[in-house]
């Protein structure tokens, strides 16, 4: 329980008195964005005494902490959710009632930190959460983007990249920390030198170093006096100006070294289709991986002297492959930095490293060109290929005569880096992220690693912090909850169930069901003002909110909507409920297949809700740039969830368990986490439909499915794809030829990779179920309702003492008033 001493009146002086140091202005001249950031500095001034006192507490009782290191954090706004953690919000909303000013408009002032991009990001946010609010020591490491991945804007209907400028103002949260600067080296050689004994110490020279400067941010614990740290590196050159070239005019060469640092925090997931993006990645992975573990080897020996105790000290859990490399930098920093003996340090690594996979998709299980690779980190390179001949000598021991084997199973081979099995390797534990995807990872993508080290592996299904997505993201739901059951589902999410035996209660139904229309009106009236779409807050809110892939089937949903309008022009008086389709997704700026279902989408959108004739039943909103933020506005208001990916494909999704636990009823298929889902609400509170896994994985090694069988065989599917092609959507007929191909014919590729065609008859009868169940008022809230109740296996704070338990072995601290 914290004890944060601030009152209204304490309050208001604070901000009135940063608001003339900070801009020489009173509240009556400032802006809502100065307002903002002097309340923010007024915050942290409660903040910092209880992040000093939690820090003091972990560093005197020498506890064990967790590295949670992960490419990206998508923390979402830190205002409002810190005056929740924190209890505060009344003493602060009075405040600025008295000084006039609105609330809710400055906590709309702070821009989404531009730190991550998808359900990735968004995990190890809702992690860290969790680990504050439960007490477990940690700190998220990763980089403080400059620009982010990009702020999306949609002109003419295409996705545009902008950069994210969300540090234009100012980062008030950040705290900069110079002292805890790290030097990381890049490219050069590497020069074995005697040390004396018959051994030799490796040092890399004629490199080029970036400095990179930590700035650490606040992790708030709801109702607790603990607070982590979230640690990003900046980066900055080793030498900040070469005054030399200056005078001697040469002014590009006078700040390139700043130029070339400055790139490597710029952006989220650089493209990479390029040679150089390639490299920039690499760069970027090594740069935060290397800072963030030279400090905890600096912390760990301010304390110890025996790095036998490592692993007793610290953890490191690998969020995905992107910060694998961690492996090899722990060794480099143990043998070269710490002459700790090879096998020594193989042993402390693979007890302190955990690896979480969160994807099947071959992309995702990153390789690098050894070319690329030992040119830029050559020690690395040099270290990955002795762990790489001693793995490669176990794999001889135990497969003798199996080549083959041996050769898939290698950390390099066939000219590549395999970062994948480097992780699997040097960690002691392997999990997926849903009892699926833990599935398929043991008998399919990692077969061979999972018979080898069987104890490695094992599942923890996602979840997400019920503190962000309903008790701040959805303020009346979150009321009426508390009002029949307490707030104890606030830090034990499975309290929920208490409201299952209230599902056919038609007094609660009725207050239930409410609140969604309340949500529903707000998002309408935003929709209004931001899009100028007029939608019916009475039909159904279908939504699609997830990244732009393709197997994540955007593209089934909008040749679905195409269907009903293809029903719905032939049959004008059809008596449909009047449906909202709303899509909020963002495509990595060089796909662009993806980029082209975000068109088709908004060249859907045009022409139905432009034609008078269809009566306003049908309506489709793209919400360009899609957001934490802007996911909390919809997120309440759904009513269908859309979970649609391709079975076998999506690791877990956490899209789905944020709808859930605001009352949305999925539609999806068996993938996921929807089959965890669909085990908690039942198959009466759920709608599946669509191919198996193992019918999926099945047609792909039989090479049996024919799209053109569907396309000849179903006349709604054929019209649907026609007008791809038929400038229904567009006067350029040839515009959406690649999507058509793509399912047709395969366009360089399998057709219909992703089975989209092969599960649209079974979606469209699911939605028809959709229909049929939302005309019946009682029904609908009753499933609802269940969602909702259901939901308390989802929490994160679930997952993370999972985590803290299985893997960690990690207690919670109590940080005492």
């Amino acid at each position: 329980m914290n004890d944060v001493d601030i009152t209204k009146d304490r309050f208001k002086k604070m901000v009135i008195d940063n608001l003339r140091m900070l801009t020489r202005k009173t509240v009556d001249d400032a802006s809502d964005e100065e307002i903002y950031q002097a309340a923010v500095y007024a915050i942290k001034d409660i903040v910092n005494d209880i992040w000093i006192k939690t820090q003091e507490t972990y560093f005197e009782k020498d506890v064990k902490i967790v590295y949670y290191l992960s490419m990206e954090f998508l923390m979402g706004r830190f205002f409002g959710n810190s005056i929740q953690n924190l209890s505060i919000y009344k003493p602060i909303k009075e405040a600025f009632d008295e000084l006039g000013i609105d609330y809710n408009k400055i906590e709309e002032s702070e821009p989404d930190p531009g730190l991550g991009n998808g359900g990735l990001g968004r995990l190890a946010a809702c992690f860290l959460d969790s680990m504050s609010t439960m007490g477990y020591p940690a700190y998220g490491c990763g980089i403080r983007y400059h620009y982010g991945i990009f702020e999306q804007v949609i002109e003419n209907g295409y996705q545009v990249e902008k950069p994210d400028n969300w540090l234009e103002n100012g980062d008030p949260w950040g705290l900069k920390r110079n002292e805890y600067v790290a030097e990381v080296k890049f490219g050069g050689n590497v020069r074995a030198v005697p040390k004396g004994n018959g051994e030799y110490r490796f040092v890399q020279e004629n490199y080029h170093s970036v400095m990179a400067v930590p700035y650490d941010y606040p992790v708030v614990g709801y109702n607790t006096n603990n607070i982590n740290t979230l640690r990003l590196w900046d980066a900055r050159p080793k030498n900040k100006f070469d005054l030399q070239s200056f005078n001697d005019g040469n002014y590009q060469k006078a700040v390139e070294e700043a130029n070339l640092a400055q790139t490597l925090a710029d952006v989220l997931y650089p493209a990479d289709d390029h040679y150089s993006g390639k490299e920039l990645r690499l760069r970027q992975q090594y740069f935060f991986i290397s800072a963030t573990i030279q400090k905890i080897v600096d912390r760990f020996k301010s304390k110890h002297t025996d790095f036998n105790e490592f692993p007793d000290k610290v953890a490191l859990q690998l969020n995905d492959t992107h910060p694998t490399i961690a492996v090899a930098e722990l060794m480099r920093v143990l043998v070269d930095d710490n002459d700790i003996p090879w096998v020594q340090a193989w042993e402390i690594t693979k007890k302190t490293c955990a690896y979480t996979n969160h994807t099947i998709m071959s992309e995702a299980l990153e390789k690098w060109p050894i070319e690329l690779f030992s040119r830029l980190l050559p020690r690395i390179y040099q270290i990955i290929e002795e762990i790489n001949r001693r793995f490669c000598v176990e794999l001889m021991e135990k497969y003798p005569h199996n080549d083959a084997k041996i050769r898939d199973m290698a950390i390099i081979a066939d000219g590549n880096v395999r970062m994948a099995y480097l992780a699997i390797a040097g960690s002691h534990s392997v999990n997926g992220v849903a009892e699926l995807h833990t599935d398929i990872l043991k008998k399919k993508v990692l077969k061979n690693f999972y018979e080898l080290y069987p104890e490695k592996f094992n599942n923890k299904t996602n979840g997400i912090t019920q503190r962000r997505w309903l008790l701040h993201a959805n303020h009346e739901l979150s009321k009426l909850i508390t009002s029949k059951i307490g707030d104890g589902w606030i830090t034990n999410l499975s309290e929920l169930k208490k409201l299952k035996d209230m599902a056919e209660d038609e007094a609660f139904q009725n207050e239930f069901m409410a609140v969604k229309r309340h949500n529903k009106h707000k998002l309408a009236e935003f929709i209004k003002e931001t899009k100028g779409i007029e939608i019916n807050p009475d039909s159904i809110f279908d939504i699609q909110v997830k990244r732009l892939h393709e197997y994540k089937r955007q593209l089934l949903n909008v040749l679905h909507i195409i269907y009903l309008y293809n029903t719905l022009k032939m049959n004008p008086g059809l008596d449909m409920v009047p449906r909202t389709f709303i899509f909020g997704a963002k495509s990595a700026a060089s796909y662009h297949r993806a980029k082209m279902i975000i068109k088709l989408i908004n060249s859907v959108a045009d022409v139905i809700n432009n034609d008078a004739n269809i009566n306003g039943k049908i309506k489709v909103v793209f919400m360009e740039n899609y957001r934490v933020s802007l996911a909390e506005k919809l997120i309440p208001a759904a009513d269908v969830s859309e979970q649609i990916s391709t079975a076998g494909k999506e690791a877990s999704g956490t899209g789905n368990m944020k709808l859930m636990l605001n009352g949305a009823v999925t539609i999806g298929t068996l993938d996921g986490a929807n089959i965890e889902i669909c085990e908690e609400v039942g198959r009466d509170n759920i709608f599946i439909f669509g191919l198996t896994a193992g019918e999926v994985i099945k047609m792909y090694s039989e090479n049996s499915y024919d799209p053109w069988m569907i396309y000849n065989m179903n006349q709604g599917v054929r019209m649907a794809l026609t007008s791809l092609i038929d400038g229904t959507f567009d006067s350029n007929t040839e515009l959406f030829r690649e999507l058509y191909d793509s399912l047709l014919n395969g366009n360089g590729s399998r057709a219909d990779e992703y089975f989209v065609l092969a599960d649209f008859e079974d979606y469209a009868k699911a939605q028809e179920k959709v229909e049929k169940a939302y005309r019946d008022k009682k029904k609908w809230a009753k499933m609802a309702i269940t969602n909702t109740a259901m939901s308390g296996k989802f929490s994160s704070d679930r997952t993370i003492k999972e985590y803290a338990d299985d893997i960690w072995n990690i207690k919670p601290i109590k940080i005492e008033d």
